[in-house]
């Protein structure tokens, strides 16, 4: 049984929005471009410590395109540590999306 590299593509992007691990990189030759990011209106902060992570534009293949994932609030789990937002890296023959992640400062 072939499954076509579409159809992989968005089960493992589900995957990833899913929270579960692929350990796979995947390349996709190219998305479209993504649109003009959203203007959001950031609500009050609940709680000390907590920092922003804005919102962003993700790929969810050919059949649904870009999805607005909305910007929260979060705590960071360890001290020390800044947010880098997701974003599209050239690899050989395409991109590969980066989630966002912590990293010490």
């Amino acid at each position: 049984m072939r499954i076509r590299l579409v159809d992989f593509l968005v089960g493992a992007l589900l995957l990833l929005a899913a929270g579960c691990a692929v350990r796979e990189q995947l390349v996709i030759k190219a998305p479209p471009p993504v649109p003009v990011a959203r203007v959001e209106v950031v609500p009050a902060q609940p709680g000390p410590g907590h920092v922003w992570i804005a919102g962003h534009w993700a790929w969810r293949g050919p059949a649904q395109g870009y999805v607005w994932v909305p910007g929260h609030w979060i705590v960071p789990q360890s001290p020390g540590y800044i947010w880098v937002s997701g974003r599209w890296e050239p690899r050989p023959g395409g991109y590969m999306w980066i989630e966002g992640h912590w990293r010490p400062r």
